[in-house]
Parts: structure tokens; C-alpha cells; sequence
């Protein structure tokens, strides 16, 4: 559902822009003030590689001619709590535009917001949270994670229509988009929620703390091993991101899908000055547009397929871990000037 620039106006981006930008902002305070990243950088790391890597298999949803893949908003929050989560999927999707030009640079905001702020900060407080803080049993996880899901999927195709239909596409009529967007997302929801519980599943029985431990934003206990989860998703980035990507569905996603089915194209056009200036600033940052080799003489699709999904997976890692490194750093500085200020 990565929304590419065409959908929007100049206003409507810069708004996004400020939104997701301040919800960031607000999370990193909240994660700085509250130490949710004590112990949890690799995590946190590890899980943004997992999630780049797994949106990279899109899977078919029968009878429809369309395809999805997970978002991985509630699945990060599940493990790390939302406020980290956001700062993760914001990598994540950071590095999709920037490295392969998935979701243009004018709609970073939109993305940000649909798939990281909806999920994050909202579906997983009013709908996770509460049924596995206290009793995180398997049935009551699958369970959260597709109510989850399905309700942050749902605001957030419903999102992308409000936003295209304020930007003034009016080759989108607002009712005809939302009664496409809707139905096909709930489908992709189902799905998304199955996968998403079935790998929380796994992260509940080999750490069975973590889940409530974030849901009540605990650190996690000094001494506690998390070698089994983060070896089993580091191993998952790879696999999916390096090779199981290779037979992911060719069929346009939940959002191309419905565009087809209003416009006649999977795909519109724009050529404001500011569109144009976007574009042409992602295509010299992109080092693989498209999950591939940028060269147009190669002709090893596969290969530039496995290199992306290996490189990106390595690029999340990095900033993801780097950004809660950060965090936590500024937090140690904080405490100790603090700390030196109570001695004087």
C-alpha cells in the first residue's frame, strides 16, 4: 500500500510530512523519557531487516487478480512496543524509498502515516495491547494480531483515499476508491493477520515475557537471552529477502489494484514542477530502483531480486539499530548530567 506521488498534491504531502514527522518526534521523547529501548536495540534492529524483507513476498488473494504483502507495523509493535515500532517501520520504509524507489519521496509522509502511525499508535494500543497485556496465551495472540491488522489496514486504505481525494484526483471519485480500497484490504488484513500471529506465536514461545513485557512497557530483564528470536529472524530477512522473493506474486498490490479498477491504470501521472523535481531526485538516490539492478543492460532480474532484498535487509538493520542506539545514547548523556547535577 506504499503510495507513489502522482496520488497527492504538494499541500497534502508537506501536511503528511508534518504529521508523521511529529509523531516520530513525540515517540522518540517517549522512548528516551521511559528507557523502552533498554536491551532492545538488536531487537529492534533485527525485526526491522525481518519486516523489509518479509514485504518484499507479496502473495495472491485468490479470485481477485491482486496481491498484498504485511505491513509490519503491529508485528513490531507486538515485540517492541509502539513508540519504538514506529521509529523501526519509519526505517524500513525510509530505505524503500530512498534505496529502491518503492513509494515516492513526496508520499514518504503519507506511507509513514498509513502503514507506520495508524498500526503503531493506534491499532495496537486500542486492539493488541489490551488482550495480551495480562494473558498472552496463542489463541488470544492470533487472535489480536489479525483484529489488529485488519482495523490498522482498514484506516489505512480508508486513509489513502481521504488523502488522494484532498489533493483533488478527481479521477479517484472518493465513493467508486473507498468501495475498491475497502474490501480488497480487509482480504490482504486477513491474511496479513494470520502471518503476523503465526511468527508472534514462535516469539512467544521461545521468550514468553516479551510480548506483555512490551505491551506494558517493561525493558527487558538484564540477563534474559533473546539468542533463539533474534538468530531465527535474522536467518527470516535473509531467506525471504534473498530468495523467497523470487517467486513472491506478480499481481498489482490491494492499492494498484483498486487505481486499475477506478482509472483504467494500475499507475498515474504528474508533471507539476514539484513532482517532477521528487521523481527525479529518487531516481538519482536509487541504487536498485524497483528491487533491481539500475543498469538496463542487465538482464539477471533474479540476481538484482536477491541482491536488493539482501542489501535492503542490511541498510534496515543498520539505521534501525543506529536510530535506537542514538535514542539510547542521548538517554545515558541525560541521566548522567542529571545524576551530576544532584551531586553538586
Amino acid at each position: 500500500m506504499h503510495m507513489a506521488d502522482a496520488l497527492l498534491s504538494p499541500a497534502v504531502g508537506a501536511a503528511m510530512y508534518a504529521a508523521s514527522a511529529g509523531a516520530i518526534g513525540w515517540s522518540s521523547i517517549r522512548i528516551r523519557k521511559e528507557g523502552l529501548l533498554e536491551r532492545k536495540i538488536p531487537v529492534m534492529a533485527v525485526t526491522g531487516a525481518f519486516v523489509f524483507a518479509a514485504q518484499m513476498i507479496n502473495f495472491t488473494i485468490p479470485g481477485t487478480g491482486s496481491s498484498g504483502h504485511i505491513g509490519g507495523g503491529i508485528l513490531l509493535a507486538a515485540v517492541l512496543g509502539g513508540f519504538p515500532a514506529l521509529l523501526t517501520i519509519a526505517a524500513v520504509l525510509l530505505i524503500q524509498a530512498l534505496f529502491f524507489a518503492d513509494g515516492g519521496l513526496l508520499a514518504l509522509g503519507c506511507n509513514l502515516f498509513n502503514l507506520g502511525v495508524i498500526p503503531c499508535l493506534v491499532a495496537y494500543p486500542l486492539l493488541f495491547r489490551p488482550l495480551i497485556r495480562t494473558a498472552a496465551s496463542p489463541l488470544r495472540i492470533m487472535v489480536a494480531s489479525v483484529l489488529a491488522v485488519v482495523a490498522g489496514l482498514q484506516l489505512g486504505a480508508f486513509s489513502v483515499v481521504l488523502q488522494t481525494t484532498a489533493s483533488g484526483i478527481t479521477v479517484l471519485p472518493f465513493e467508486t476508491f473507498a468501495l475498491l480500497m475497502q474490501p480488497i484490504h480487509l482480504a490482504i488484513g486477513v491474511v496479513e493477520g494470520l502471518v503476523t500471529g503465526a511468527v508472534l506465536i514462535f516469539v512467544h514461545t521461545s521468550r514468553p515475557e516479551l510480548l506483555p513485557g512490551a505491551a506494558s512497557g517493561k525493558p527487558l530483564a538484564a540477563g534474559l537471552s533473546m539468542k533463539k528470536v533474534l538468530l531465527t529472524l535474522g536467518i527470516a530477512a535473509l531467506v525471504p529477502g534473498g530468495a523467497l522473493s523470487l517467486f513472491a506474486s506478480a499481481q498489482p498490490d490491494g492499492l494498484e489494484w483498486a487505481i486499475e479498477r477506478v482509472a483504467g491504470a494500475a499507475e498515474l501521472e504528474s508533471e507539476s514542477n514539484v513532482h517532477v523535481k521528487a521523481s527525479d531526485l529518487q531516481d538519482k538516490v536509487a541504487l536498485m530502483p524497483d528491487y533491481g539492478f539500475a543498469s538496463s543492460d542487465e538482464t539477471d532480474t533474479a540476481g538484482g531480486t536477491t541482491v536488493a532484498g539482501i542489501v535492503g535487509s542490511a541498510a534496515t538493520f543498520a539505521l534501525a539499530g543506529a536510530a535506537g542506539l542514538g535514542i539510547t545514547v542521548i538517554r545515558a548523556r541525560r541521566k548522567k548530567t542529571g545524576a551530576d547535577r544532584t551531586h553538586v
